[in-house]
């Protein structure tokens, strides 16, 4: 019998990455994948390190430190890129699979599959209109280095694959493997007359603030879960929104299954976990209209300009006032997102980790370099 394939995973414990990780690892199980969990930025939560040591195919291992998007991260960028190295030498890796960027150009002996979730470039584009200012050219100068160093890079949408191309150059091998996630909960529980959003409040992406602004405009109460500080210092509430505050996956969960509409007027989002786990709880969902939503979820959502407080107020209220087409839309949501399984996710990428680890070649010639 050949021995489980190894396999070094980054992540952050800020947002959703964090959520994809276990997703993906808890998927892996099925190929006999044992996976070398490592975790940067602040310290995982006590809810966080209980989901990720319950997988018997996972080993944690966290750093507190900053990440490469945060500010004067560079110091840290260092360290933790000399941790990653420790860690990868003590576990030995077949494959090294980086849910950040910077540590893509690192000497590692074996494949390296960099998969982008995000990026502060298109982010600024999509969410300030302009291009990042020249404080951020270290930033753009590690990440196309890393993108070009890395055996293959992963986007979970084509709008996110177009925008490293547009921000960082050609990729040589570059492809999309949409986020997924597993079912979970019952799927029958009674709707109830309220409106859901989920997200980090503090980020101007997420405008969550708009969803705020809507609560006063609707006739159901409408609900926040996510946390109001920033990592970096900061803290954002709300005026008509009922916060539920930071919530556990399985509280999420239980909000969402009663949940009538979930809107996510979002400005960037390169795909959506929240989204996604809203319509396999079989939510309506009222969506920011930006490509990557449009991409996802087609015609099963309705979709509002983000910055068009009145149409999102709208776009619910017409929901709410009319049942009929409301369940018809969950409906047609919760076929969709059955699509995104975490099941399918993890095969496209156990197909990537055994091609990177049977093909060495590439890997050699970066250490020989």
């Amino acid at each position: 019998m050949r021995r489980p394939l190894r396999v070094l995973m980054t992540a952050d414990t800020v947002g959703g990455v964090w959520t994809y990780a276990v997703e993906l690892s808890a998927a892996l199980a099925r190929y006999r994948a044992e996976i070398c969990l490592a975790t940067l930025g602040p310290p995982p939560s006590a809810a966080q390190r209980e989901a990720a040591t319950a997988l018997p195919n996972v080993t944690l291992k966290s750093l507190d430190c900053r990440l490469e998007w945060m500010e004067e991260a560079w110091d840290d960028v260092e360290r933790s890129g000399a941790w990653l190295q420790e860690v990868a030498a003590a576990f030995r890796p077949d494959v090294v699979h980086l849910n950040g960027y910077a540590h893509g150009a690192l000497p590692w002996r074996v494949g390296v599959l960099v998969v982008a979730h995000s990026c502060v470039l298109s982010w600024w584009r999509a969410v300030r209109r302009e291009d990042a200012p020249a404080e951020w050219d270290r930033y753009r100068e590690a990440l196309r280095s890393a993108l070009a160093a890395a055996d293959i890079v992963v986007a979970p949408s084509r709008s996110m694959l177009d925008s490293l191309i547009t921000h960082y150059g050609a990729l040589s091998d570059a492809r999309v493997v949409p986020n997924g996630s597993a079912a979970r909960g019952p799927r029958n529980v009674p709707k109830e007359p309220f409106v859901l959003s989920a997200g980090r409040l503090w980020d101007e992406a997420k405008n969550l603030a708009a969803v705020d602004v809507a609560a006063r405009e609707v006739s159901w109460p409408v609900y926040v879960a996510g946390p109001q500080a920033h990592p970096c210092g900061g803290h954002a509430g709300a005026a008509h929104a009922r916060l539920l505050g930071q919530l556990s996956p399985q509280e999420i969960w239980r909000w969402q299954a009663r949940a009538a509409i979930f809107a996510l007027p979002v400005r960037y989002e390169p795909f959506g976990l929240s989204a996604l786990e809203a319509a396999r709880a079989g939510c309506a969902l009222v969506l920011g209209d930006i490509p990557s939503q449009r991409e996802i979820w087609r015609d099963v959502a309705v979709f509002v300009a983000p910055d068009d407080t009145r149409a999102l107020a709208a776009a619910i209220q017409a929901l709410i006032d009319d049942p009929d087409r409301r369940a018809d839309m969950a409906r047609r949501a919760r076929r969709r997102a059955a699509r995104f399984s975490a099941v399918r996710m993890a095969a496209a990428y156990h197909d990537l980790y055994q091609r990177l680890a049977t093909d060495r070649s590439r890997a050699r010639l970066r250490v020989a370099a």
